[in-house]
């Protein structure tokens, strides 16, 4: 392990002083956390644990055990003088990965899709309760980044939707049920991942690009701030313990190692009070991380399976010759048991109950290196009733694209076709394909480490045949064909059938796996698996054909979507588990469909804008990702080009009707916007650093093979590190500032939760009423969205929602507020947030197209 090659990476730009590339500006020192707000009690109990700690089990905290070394995916050491065993990690954000008896939960995007707060948190709060009883501390979700830039992204499934509003109040609502469930939440991935390819130089390099860096996400400040820092503020506002820096670089600067996104925009303008967490293979240097934020080491090792940590051994020695300020790493420690008492570890503790490296009751305690054979696998269930959950949101989710009279299905019609491979069962079983790495069978989830194992899947053909079954007492013709290749028998078929339900998908997930050669990335829009052709088929020979497709966000749907056999057309998304049930709620109406698309369904993949970056562009370097289209992603961009959609983004249709009626704005009573002034405190110092005598590897332990310990085997720290480079000059690789811990200057737009506190003032209240003129009770979202008025401004923004129930004949008055924020522009020369004297206007209506109550808004400061 060698120190010097470790700290050659600390800038925080790695092409500093190249021209013509992105560069990501320093920002020294690290702000240290103040338990500011909600964190009070949690800060003071943090401060007084790590108080009592030695250098050594603070180490010990910040960094994980190693690659397959405990059961969980991550792990940090323990601290065995106090009983406290090493935290958990895990993924995924829609369950519990590689464990069982646990929930395949629906994606992000499906729940996106429901447009209920209220349905996100209960998703949050049930999974959030399904890895406490796994004994898991931090569950590694939910998802802001990728926000969805690109439609073809291999992750945005995960996520919720290219609109930061929408992602940011369903990042907010998740977190806040996992955290009241008592596991801490990990906003991921910290900032601009918006594709796989070039995500990692070591996982291109397998695929044959030839370069030596990963890609750079070249982001502009205003755009961080008004789109992809966006939801990242929800995510504190809301408490979230904990942050995951992402494999990207940010401006030439690896997402782990960015002092300016870490230590500037995150800790100090937001005020963020937890953790900062590397992703798997994210952390880059030692001394620099460290310096520019990095709090934790995930999962601790250099390389996946390595024997040596940046961390560890390493942080001590670093802490020990002054390179690494005491008090840098007694933030690290308090943030991190922060976090834990802010959400209850100390109470709901378990220690974990599975293995993630097998299946078996027994197997080995250190998998990786095959040593300490014991019981791993005690398969505790921990589903309780969360199915009711997952249906729920499944056929909430459901968007009802098109309409013709097809739905709802009555149960009289004699004979129903089922048509599609996506209809039926993966020939190799729901968990048959490692992290749901294939396309094989009806689509629930996509594929890599945001998935969990099926405890089963209920396709549509089980349950459309359980359900006709059922209600036609053998009075109605069911078969199915679900071979995308047997198109005769597919005609055969739909010629016979009073409806036929035809099923198709595309897929996508994480670029460490390849899926008939998408690289994570889609290698273009269209169906998979023949779908056009399944399609073309059924309607030749059915005039009532109703096409189902499950995918990850929007395909190219422009060649059949009006042909006038589709009667109807229905978006499903990733539904989980519950698939097929959901699904028939919808279609026979037991659940009036209530979904709106949280994107948009445009004619070419053209009309979405800047294509995703699938060849190096830099030579051997790091490739470069210019976020050109600034702000204007998914229907922002389709409104500034003035380009037709198909289908707009928030639209969805019901089997009733909705009408708004009766705007009215009131402005609100709010104090003047104060930039924030003054400093913080100096950075506390909590123990001594002590000797390097004190750090010896202590005798009576069993030394596990590769297990990364903060313990030295030396009181020689240059013999111990094994660095040839051991003497360089600090100077040479540490920051100017980076060990100040004097108290700094806060930021104008700085604030202890989120960002100044005047930007979450409202100052608008806005009223309008919906009625349902139709015949069946509904669920209709009312969308506020705003115009800012500048002439760098989308043509209209999304502010505010809700999703409603209303009974036939009855009318609801449905009230909002804008926020300062809401109002706002960021201003980059003051580095602050702005409301413009632009005249500003208000929209409301089910979509962000079909909006027909609008109003000039008054003038606010």
């Amino acid at each position: 392990m060698k120190l010097g090659w470790l700290e050659a990476v600390v800038l925080t730009a790695s092409v500093a002083g190249a021209k013509d590339l992105a560069y990501s500006p320093p920002y020294y020192p690290s702000p240290w956390s103040t338990g500011a707000g909600e964190w009070a009690e949690a800060h003071r109990r943090a401060v007084e644990f790590v108080s009592n700690l030695t250098l050594a089990e603070k180490v010990n905290l910040t960094t994980g055990a190693g690659w397959e070394q405990e059961r969980c995916v991550g792990e940090t050491g323990g601290i065995p003088r106090l009983g406290m065993w090493g935290m958990c990690m895990q993924d995924s954000p829609l369950g519990v990965r590689d464990a069982d008896y646990n929930s395949g939960f629906p994606a992000g995007i499906n729940v996106a899709a429901t447009w209920d707060k209220r349905l996100a948190y209960q998703r949050g709060m049930a999974m959030g309760e399904e890895h406490r009883d796994k004994g898991v501390d931090v569950q590694l979700g939910p998802v802001a980044g990728p926000l969805g830039k690109n439609p073809d992204g291999g992750r945005v499934w995960e996520g919720f939707s290219p609109d930061p509003v929408l992602t940011g109040m369903m990042m907010a609502e998740t977190i806040k049920g996992m955290q009241d469930a008592g596991v801490i939440a990990c906003a991921k991935h910290y900032v601009g991942y918006e594709q796989e390819h070039f995500r990692q130089a070591s996982e291109a390099q397998g695929y044959g690009y030839n370069i030596t860096q990963s890609l750079s996400s070249n982001i502009d400040d205003k755009t961080m701030h008004e789109l992809y820092l966006w939801p990242f503020v929800d995510s504190v506002r809301a408490g979230v313990g904990s942050i995951m820096c992402s494999y990207n670089q940010i401006n030439n600067s690896y997402g782990c190692s960015n002092s300016y996104t870490m230590n500037k925009l995150l800790k100090s303008e937001l005020g963020f009070q937890g953790f900062v967490m590397s992703d798997w293979g994210a952390h880059h240097s030692g001394v620099g991380d460290a310096l520019a934020g990095l709090d934790m080491s995930m999962p601790g090792d250099v390389l996946l399976g390595s024997p040596y940590s940046y961390w560890g051994t390493n942080l001590t020695i670093s802490v020990l010759n002054g390179t690494i300020p005491e008090w840098r790493v007694d933030d690290m420690a308090v943030r991190i048991m922060a976090a834990y008492y802010k959400v209850g570890r100390d109470r709901y503790r378990t220690p974990p109950n599975f293995s993630s490296w097998t299946r078996d009751v027994y197997g080995y305690e250190h998998f990786i290196v095959s040593e300490d054979y014991t019981k791993l696998n005690d398969r505790v269930n921990v589903q309780r009733d969360h199915a009711d959950v997952i249906r729920k949101i499944g056929s909430d989710s459901i968007v009802l694209l098109k309409n013709c009279g097809g739905l709802p299905l009555t149960h009289q019609e004699p004979f129903v076709g089922i048509l599609g491979e996506d209809a039926g069962s993966n020939p190799y079983g729901a968990n048959g394909c490692t992290d749901r790495g294939c396309d094989n069978g009806t689509l629930a989830m996509g594929w890599g480490s945001g998935t969990a194992n099926f405890p089963y899947l209920i396709t549509p053909e089980q349950a459309i045949q359980n359900e006709v079954l059922t209600y036609s007492a053998g009075k109605t013709n069911v078969f199915s064909v679900t071979d995308n290749g047997a198109l005769d028998q597919m005609a055969d078929v739909a010629s016979q059938s009073a409806v036929a339900l035809v099923f198709v998908n595309a897929d996508s997930g994480e670029g460490y796996i390849d899926v008939d050669g998408n690289e994570g990335d889609r290698k273009n829009m269209t169906l998979w698996k023949n779908g056009e052709q399944v399609i073309k088929t059924a309607t030749e020979n059915c005039n009532n054909t109703i096409v189902i497709m499950h995918t990850p966000s929007a395909v190219l749907i422009g060649d059949w979507y009006e042909n006038p056999n589709i009667t109807a057309i229905l978006w499903a998304g990733l539904p989980g588990q519950e698939s097929g049930r959901s699904l028939v709620d919808v279609l026979y109406g037991r659940v009036n469909p209530g979904g709106k698309t949280p994107f948009t369904w445009g004619k070419t993949r053209k009309a979405y804008g800047q294509a995703i970056l699938t060849e190096p562009n830099n030579g051997v370097g790091a490739p470069q990702d210019d976020f050109t289209d600034g702000v204007f992603i998914d229907y922002r961009r389709f409104d500034k080009d003035d380009e037709e959609p198909i289908y707009e983004f928030g639209h969805g249709l019901s089997y009733t009707n909705f009408e708004f009626s009766d705007l009215e704005i009131t402005t609100l009573n709010a104090d003047k916007y104060t930039a924030t002034t003054g400093k913080t405190m100096k950075a506390p110092v909590l123990g001594k650093v002590g000797q390097a005598s004190d750090y010896l590897f202590p005798s009576g332990i069993k030394r596990v093979t590769q297990y990364l310990y903060p313990w030295l085997n030396s009181t020689n720290l240059k013999k111990s590190s094994g660095d040839p480079d051991y003497g360089m000059k600090t100077e040479d690789y540490v920051p100017d500032g980076a060990q100040n811990g004097s108290p700094q200057e806060l930021l104008p737009a700085s604030g202890p939760s989120g960002g100044n506190s005047g930007l979450f003032d409202e100052l608008i209240q806005v009223r309008a009423t919906i009625k349902n003129t139709g015949s069946v009770i509904g669920d209709e979202v009312p969308q506020l969205y705003v115009s800012l008025g500048g002439e760098d401004n989308p043509v209209r923004v999304l502010r505010a929602f809700d999703r409603v129930t209303i009974a036939p004949g009855q009318e609801l008055e449905w009230t909002s507020t804008l926020t300062r924020r809401d109002l706002s522009n960021w201003d980059v020369s003051a580095q602050d947030w702005v409301v413009s004297n632009a005249q500003k206007k208000v929209y409301i209506g089910s979509s962000s197209r079909k909006l027909p109550l609008s109003a000039d808004l008054p003038s606010v400061q």
